[in-house]
C-alpha cells in the first residue's frame, strides 16, 4: 500500500520521475494557464471592440445623406470637416452618414427657404442678424430658429498695409470716426483725405453688421445727422463683396486712403491669397459685432435628424475647432496662430457691443432701404426784386446768397439723382406766368444738348440774376410745380420741390392764388400713398416773418420748412430732409 503514490497522479507527475523533472513540469503549467486566461481574454475583448465597432460604423443599410449648406467663406472648412467626419464612418440606423457642403449665400439661402424651395438639411449662415433682418420681412417669417453658433469673425475696419501708417494722424479706428469722414456734409472733415467703401447691408451680413454698430455707436454719441449723411455717401460706393472691397484697398486712386469694413476672416483670407497685397485689420475703439455662424437644422426626417444632431456635435469637438482656427475665424472668442500680431491682427478678442434685437435690426434695414430711394427734386428759386438786395456782412446779394446755397446743396446729391430748376417772379415767362422752367427735371447725368444736366444746373446758378421789378409770385408757382410733380411722380424716389426764396412771402398785388387757397390746394392734391412733400429754405432778414406760412406750406405735404442764418447751415438742412425720408409720410404723426 505504501508504495502505491496515487498523490503523485493526482498531481500530474509519472512514477519514477526525478523530483527536480517533476518541479520543471509543474512550473511550466502554472504559467501556460494564466497565458492562456490571457490570450483568452484579449479575444474576447478583441470580439468585443469589433462588435462594439461595427454596430456604432454599421454600414450594411447603405448610406444616409445629410446635405449641408453654408455661406462661401465657411465653406471650405466645414468641407474639410465633413470629409474627417465621413472617413470615421458615423452610423444612424445601419446607415453611415454621407455629408456634403454646398456653398451658397446666407441671403439667397434664406430666401429659397421663404419659397419653400430649399433641398438641403443642415444650414451654416453668417450672422444671426442677418437672417433677423429677413424673419421681420413678410417671406421671412417662417424661418426656422437658429440652434447655436460654431464660429465667430468680428467685423472689423480694413486698410492696406502699406496705407495703414497714414492713417496714425487722419483717422483713429472707430465707428464715429468712420461716420465723420463718410459724411456727405463734413466736407472739412477726415473725409478730405479718406475714402470709405462699404458692404451693401442687405446683401452682405459683415455690411449689416458695420452698418448697426456704426447706427448705435452715432446714437449713443447724438450723431444722427451725420450718419444720415454717411449712409447716403456710402451708398453710392459699395463694393459687391468683400473680396471686391479688399481687393479695392490695395489699388492707388487719387490722394485719399481708402479705408473699408470686412470680417476679420475675410481679411485672412484675403491675405492668403494675395500675399503681395496685404491688408491689415483696424479694431474700432467702441468695440464691434461679430459674424456668429449659426447652425439651422431644415430637415423633418426622423433619421437625418439625428444624422444632423450627430455632425452638429461633431463640430463642437476640438480637431473641428482647430479646423475653423486654421482656417480664420475664432472658436469660443479664442483667435488660432493665423490671426497673430506680425500677419496683422490683433489675437486678443475684440470688445463687443451689445447685440441689437431684432426689431432694431429691422428698422435699421428700412432706414437703409429709405436712404437709398432715388431722389427726384424740382427745386423753386426765387428770383423776385428784393432778391438783388444786399446781405449786410456778406459781400454778398441775396440772390447770390441763394444761388451759393443751392450750389452747395447740388453737390450732396449723388449722380443717379433727377434734378431740375425753376425760376419765379410775377409775370417771368410772359403775362400772368410766374415761373420759367431753365432746367427740366431728368438724371443729372443726363446730356442736355451736349452738356450734363449737372454742369448745365451748376452753370444755370452762377449766372442768374434777379428781376429788380419783379414780385415773388410764389403761389401761383408753387401750384404749378406741385401739380407737375404730382403728375410725373415715380414711385421708386423720393418725389420733393424745394423752395429757395429769401422769406418775402407771396406777393403777387397782380392776384393769383391766395395764401388760403394754396394751402388748400396742397391738402387736398397731396396723396400720402404718392407723397410729393415740399422742403422750403428761407434765407436774408425778411424770412423770419414769413416763417408762419412756410411752415403751413411745407406741413401741408409732410414737409419742413428753415431759416437760414448762414450758407454753410444749409448741408444740415439737406440732411435733415433726408432723415424725413425715414418717417415719411407719416412724420408728424
Amino acid at each position: 500500500m505504501g508504495r502505491h503514490r496515487t498523490d503523485e497522479l493526482d498531481g500530474g507527475y509519472r512514477a519514477g520521475e526525478p523530483p527536480s523533472r517533476r518541479r520543471a513540469r509543474g512550473s511550466r503549467g502554472r504559467v501556460l494557464v494564466p497565458l492562456a486566461g490571457a490570450v483568452a481574454l484579449a479575444v474576447l475583448l478583441g470580439v468585443a471592440a469589433f462588435v462594439i465597432f461595427n454596430r456604432e460604423h454599421d454600414c450594411s443599410g447603405g448610406k444616409l445623406a445629410l446635405r449641408v449648406v453654408a455661406t462661401p467663406d465657411i465653406e471650405p472648412a466645414l468641407k474639410k470637416i465633413a470629409g474627417n467626419y465621413n472617413k470615421a464612418m458615423h452610423s444612424i440606423d445601419s446607415k453611415c452618414v454621407d455629408v456634403t457642403v454646398a456653398k451658397e449665400s446666407a441671403a439667397r439661402t434664406a430666401n429659397a427657404l421663404a419659397a419653400g424651395k430649399v433641398t438641403a438639411d443642415f444650414w451654416v449662415a453668417d450672422s444671426s442678424l442677418l437672417m433677423e433682418s429677413m424673419r421681420k420681412t413678410p417671406a421671412g417669417g417662417s424661418l426656422p430658429e437658429p440652434e447655436g453658433s460654431i464660429a465667430t469673425s468680428p467685423v472689423v475696419l480694413a486698410a492696406a498695409k502699406s496705407a495703414a501708417p497714414k492713417l496714425s494722424g487722419t483717422l483713429k479706428p472707430s465707428w464715429s470716426n468712420m461716420i465723420a469722414a463718410a459724411n456727405v456734409a463734413n466736407v472739412d472733415g477726415p473725409g478730405k483725405k479718406v475714402r470709405v467703401l462699404a458692404l451693401d447691408p442687405q446683401k452682405n451680413s459683415a455690411g449689416l453688421a458695420a452698418l448697426l454698430a456704426a447706427a448705435g455707436t452715432a446714437r449713443e454719441a447724438g450723431q444722427d445727422k451725420a450718419l444720415v449723411g454717411a449712409l447716403k455717401e456710402l451708398s453710392g460706393q459699395l463694393a459687391s463683396d468683400s473680396t471686391a472691397l479688399l481687393a479695392s484697398l490695395t489699388v492707388k486712386s487719387g490722394s485719399k486712403v481708402p479705408v473699408g469694413v470686412a470680417s476679420e476672416q475675410a481679411i485672412y483670407a484675403h491675405n492668403t491669397k494675395k500675399p503681395e497685397a496685404p491688408v491689415v485689420a483696424l479694431y474700432p475703439e467702441e468695440g464691434t459685432l461679430s459674424l456668429d455662424y449659426p447652425v439651422t437644422i431644415l430637415t423633418k426626417d426622423p433619421a437625418t435628424l439625428k444624422a444632423a444632431a450627430d455632425f452638429k456635435q461633431e463640430l463642437g469637438t476640438e480637431p473641428a475647432k482647430k479646423i475653423l482656427r486654421d482656417a480664420g475665424f475664432r472658436t469660443d472668442g479664442k483667435a488660432g496662430a493665423v490671426l497673430s500680431e506680425d500677419k496683422g491682427f490683433t489675437p486678443a478678442t475684440p470688445q463687443a457691443l451689445p447685440a441689437p434685437d431684432g426689431a432694431t435690426v429691422a428698422r435699421m434695414v428700412q432706414t437703409w432701404s429709405r436712404l437709398n430711394l432715388g431722389t427726384r427734386l424740382l427745386t423753386l428759386l426765387d428770383v423776385s426784386g428784393t432778391m438783388a438786395l444786399p446781405v449786410p456782412g456778406t459781400g454778398m446779394t441775396r440772390m447770390q446768397a441763394i444761388s451759393k446755397i443751392a450750389t452747395e446743396g447740388l453737390s450732396l446729391f449723388p449722380a443717379d439723382s433727377e434734378l431740375g430748376v425753376w425760376t419765379f417772379s410775377t409775370h417771368l415767362d410772359g403775362r400772368g406766368k410766374d415761373w420759367k422752367e431753365l432746367v427740366p427735371v431728368g438724371p443729372l447725368s443726363e446730356s442736355i444738348n451736349g452738356t450734363l444736366r449737372k454742369e448745365l444746373l451748376v452753370g444755370q446758378l452762377r449766372t442768374i440774376q434777379a428781376k429788380e421789378t419783379g414780385d415773388t409770385g410764389l403761389n401761383d408757382t408753387l401750384k404749378a410745380a406741385y401739380t407737375e410733380m404730382s403728375k410725373t411722380y415715380q414711385q421708386d424716389k423720393i418725389n420733393t420741390i424745394l423752395i429757395l426764396t429769401d422769406g418775402a412771402g407771396n406777393d403777387d398785388p397782380d392776384g393769383g392764388v391766395k395764401n388760403p387757397a394754396i394751402l388748400k390746394f396742397l391738402k387736398d392734391t397731396y396723396n400720402p400713398k404718392r407723397p410729393v412733400s415740399i422742403i422750403l429754405i428761407a434765407f436774408g432778414p425778411d424770412a423770419a416773418p414769413g416763417k408762419q406760412q412756410m411752415d403751413a406750406l411745407a406741413k401741408a405735404t409732410g414737409g419742413e420748412a428753415y431759416i437760414a442764418k448762414d450758407i454753410l447751415q444749409v448741408r444740415d438742412f439737406f440732411l435733415q430732409g433726408m432723415e424725413r425720408r425715414l418717417c415719411s409720410p407719416n412724420c408728424d404723426g
